[in-house]
């Protein structure tokens, strides 16, 4: 596997964290009744989650063109 789609899976894996560390804060804030600060968070998540899957399909891509 090249370096490059090594970083793919690499960089998927922290948007995802990403993503869950701002679904959790989302939920705090709604919780409280914040709902403004909570749909923010929850559009910073969407986003990180947005961001994930493209570099998944670029590692998955590879994967393809290497295993048939």
């Amino acid at each position: 596997m090249s370096k490059q789609h090594v970083e793919h899976h690499k960089t998927a894996a922290s948007h995802l964290e990403k993503a869950a560390h701002h679904h959790h804060e989302a939920a705090k804030h709604h919780e409280a009744g914040n709902h403004h600060e909570g749909a923010h968070h929850a559009q910073i998540a969407h986003a990180h989650q947005l961001h994930a899957e493209d570099h998944s399909k670029h590692a998955t891509k590879h994967h393809e063109e290497i295993h048939g």
